[in-house]
């Protein structure tokens, strides 16, 4: 049976089969991308960002059919999935008509009055391991600046998204992208640790996914002097301080924390509260919580629908059962039942003695802390190994920053739900990952930044 398989989690289907790549053929993929790099280098910006402008408009013109594959791949909402297809559209134009800005010289002042510039400029062949929960937006910020600058992509994909990889290929080929450009490999883990990642026309890795594949992967890649980017798992929090809109607040938090079926790594999972708001907020959103549905995947207005696999969902409830064994009290939900479909849920009372607490929940189910204070809630917010993203809800804007500042993450959205969006960076720190996609320094992490003198 091939790794690479759809299987519809809705119905549990098994829908289309593809093969793994043998050896040869990775090595053939390999070899294709690194003759491709030169010419695909030399060739006029503006013809580049011709090509991408083509494949920005395709999926956008074909939204309705990718969020189609993506529902049947993984169980996303078909709304979910028109709105991603649609942004990645965007992200790609992004890249395409900003480039000639992002890699322009950089002239220096030196104090010799030497006339000396940082020419940017692409290094070769960059390997790209992508997740199943965004199967195109995660390609589109790592694989589209990278071929911007000039670079050029092997691309593995998760093994349940091999439908929706295909027809990124075929975008790619039809807009008229060289052959050899962007390869789609059908790899093992070992095929990339033992194969991929040593090769030395291989200049860079980057992968979105789990600690454990974050951490096996940097370490292949150290050993081979590779340059890593990882964006890994979160436990956001969502620290509410002081509201004059309650109910904003509570929409706001159902809304990240369901965003996906729960399955984002940059959703809020933590809601800390200081303890004046604490009973107030806490019953808010447990009566919203209770109140989300989960819904059929080709229903478009549906929040929440099946998680992405039978596995998935298993490890989901026995997290959660686990929570409810060591102490901690639900306020909506249930865990209960079987299949993929999960039943949002709200936990409080969870302390740090209990695993949950250091866990990242990949599902509609979140925990509520109550603080004691500012401090108390920084404390609380920190205390976690992840440090993607957070969100911080104040009415009063300088202490807001203040708290921001003091937030161990890469990313802190103020009295907003998202601090996401083609044009700014996004990326974590500690156990969340490091380096950053998006905006102009998604365009620099596999850049070859040369100082000429003279």
């Amino acid at each position: 049976m091939s790794e690479y398989r759809v299987v519809d989690p809705y119905t549990g289907q098994v829908v289309k089969e593809y093969p793994t790549a043998t050896d040869d053929e990775i090595r053939a993929a390999i070899e294709r991308a690194h003759a491709a790099f030169e010419p695909w280098r030399a060739t006029p910006m503006a013809e580049r960002a011709a090509i991408l402008s083509k494949a920005a408009t395709a999926f956008t013109e074909r939204s309705r059919e990718l969020a189609e594959i993506i529902r049947t791949e993984m169980g996303k909402p078909l709304g979910q999935g028109v709105f991603e297809a649609e942004f990645s559209g965007e992200i790609i134009q992004y890249y395409a008509d900003n480039a000639a800005e992002f890699l322009a010289d950089e002239v220096l002042t030196t104090r010799s009055g030497l006339d000396a510039r940082v020419v940017k400029s692409a290094q070769g062949v960059i390997l790209g391991i992508m997740p199943w929960n965004f199967p195109y937006y995660q390609v589109a910020r790592f694989a589209f600046p990278n071929l911007m600058l000039g670079n050029t992509v092997l691309l593995k994909h998760a093994p349940q998204c091999p439908w929706s990889a295909t027809v990124i290929t075929e975008i790619l080929e039809e807009a008229g992208l060289p052959a050899g450009a962007y390869e789609n490999i059908f790899a093992t883990n070992d095929q990339i640790g033992e194969i991929v990642i040593p090769d030395p026309r291989v200049r860079g890795v980057s992968l979105t996914g789990s600690e454990r594949a974050g951490a096996a992967v940097a370490e292949i890649a150290g050993r081979n002097l590779k340059k890593v980017v990882l964006e890994l798992g979160g436990s956001d929090p969502f620290v509410v301080l002081s509201t004059d809109d309650m109910d904003a607040v509570v929409e706001s938090a159902v809304a990240t924390r369901m965003e996906n079926s729960g399955q984002a790594c940059n959703a809020s999972k933590r809601f800390i509260v200081v303890d004046e708001l604490y009973d107030d907020f806490s019953t808010r959103l447990a009566q919203a919580i209770a109140a989300v549905e989960v819904g059929d995947p080709e229903d478009e207005d549906a929040l929440v629908g099946p998680l992405s696999s039978q596995a998935a969902a298993d490890r989901l409830r026995e997290q959660t059962s686990a929570a409810i064994a060591e102490g901690a009290r639900v306020l909506a939900g249930a865990v209960e039942g079987d299949g993929t479909r999960v039943q949002p849920a709200l936990l409080a009372d969870v302390t740090d003695a209990m695993s949950v607490y250091r866990e990242e929940l990949f599902g509609p189910v979140g925990t509520v802390y109550r603080a004691k204070d500012v401090d108390d809630a920084v404390r609380i917010a920190n205390d976690t190994p992840f440090g993607l993203g957070a969100r911080v809800w104040c009415s009063d804007p300088e202490l807001a920053r203040a708290v921001a500042d003091r937030i161990d993450a890469g990313m802190v959205a103020i009295n907003d739900a998202s601090a996401e969006d083609y044009d700014m960076p996004f990326g974590g720190t500690k156990r969340s990952g490091f380096g950053r996609e998006l905006g102009p320094h998604g365009m620099e992490e596999f850049m070859n930044k040369k100082l000429v003198v003279g």
